[in-house]
């Protein structure tokens, strides 16, 4: 099948098999696996131009509110997380959108600055894990995982894990319990932080909610499986944002492709809904310490790609 807009040619079955794949690894550590389906579009299926950004965050947006709605319903949405996570990346995805479209839109410049921030976002989660300290955050996951493994059956009897439960939110702090540990974070520091992600977001076109987990995890200590749905929340909201952005700029650039290949974006969203409901739900049977050494080694394998790509 071909797609005119991105000019690419491929089984129609194809994308959305490997959106599946990915997402369901992915989107149990709150990203929404279009970091990697990036890669794939720009190395496999030779898109390249800058409209393959908007494509995915078309992608996000069909994709994440399965994911999404299967953490409100489990009780691990942290809304306070969600709301700062939205209020930071929005604007930094439109200043990183306008980035990729006028300072970025060479191919090759735009591989080596993700290979960049990929390898130290890998390198950083790696470190994280290799700790041997246990502090609050590996407490909480652990006690998560044994009543998991204890209540395998809860659902049978009728009964209900534990839910995260929101202590305070202000202008000066965030402060949630989860399974008896506490986590109290600078609301301005967390808005910060996802100002600076947005704005990387939004240069390699994949929401800015996508590169927020990892740091929560690494850099305010949150256990992996409360920041999950927040992350992915936020990456929906500014993806939707993205998408319209690159649509209505798309008459001003005449000679370039901008506006996002619908078609094609649609049909990776269909298999990322299918892998991100499953994921979410499967997420509480994984272990935490799994769930972040696979996203370590995704991030810094892709980022290897790109640098080896690039030279």
């Amino acid at each position: 099948m071909y797609f005119p807009v991105s000019g690419v040619e491929v089984n129609p079955l194809i994308p959305p098999l490997v959106a599946f794949v990915v997402s369901f690894f992915t989107s149990m550590g709150g990203v929404s696996g279009a970091f990697l389906l990036m890669p794939f579009q720009m190395s496999f299926l030779g898109y390249t131009s800058p409209s393959v950004s908007g494509t995915n965050q078309l992608f996000n947006i069909v994709a994440i509110p399965s994911g999404v709605l299967r953490y409100i319903r489990e009780g691990r949405m942290v809304w306070p997380l969600a709301i700062i996570v939205t209020a930071g990346t929005l604007p930094g995805v439109l200043v990183g959108a306008i980035v990729r479209v006028r300072w970025l839109p060479d191919p090759a410049a735009f591989k080596l600055f993700a290979a960049a921030v990929l390898l130290w976002i890998g390198v950083k989660l790696a470190f994280s894990i290799l700790k041997k300290e246990s502090g609050g955050s590996k407490a909480a996951e652990e006690k998560f995982q044994q009543m998991v493994k204890e209540r395998t059956n809860a659902k049978i009897n009728g009964e209900k894990l534990p839910t995260v439960k929101v202590l305070k939110f202000s202008v000066s702090r965030i402060s949630y319990e989860f399974y008896g540990e506490v986590y109290d974070c600078s609301t301005l520091g967390l808005l910060s932080l996802s100002l600076i992600v947005g704005v990387v977001g939004g240069i390699y076109g994949i929401g800015g909610g996508s590169f927020i987990a990892p740091f929560f995890v690494t850099l305010f200590g949150l256990p992996i499986y409360t920041v999950a749905g927040a992350a992915l929340m936020g990456t929906f909201v500014t993806s939707v944002a993205g998408v319209i952005f690159y649509q209505v700029i798309a008459p001003y650039y005449p000679s370039m492709s901008i506006a996002p290949d619908w078609t094609l974006g649609i049909l990776f969203g269909l298999g990322g809904m299918a892998g991100m409901y499953l994921g979410a739900r499967c997420q509480k049977f994984f272990p935490a310490k799994y769930i972040k050494w696979m996203l370590t080694l995704i991030i810094i394998f892709t980022a290897g790609k790109y640098i080896s790509e690039f030279f």
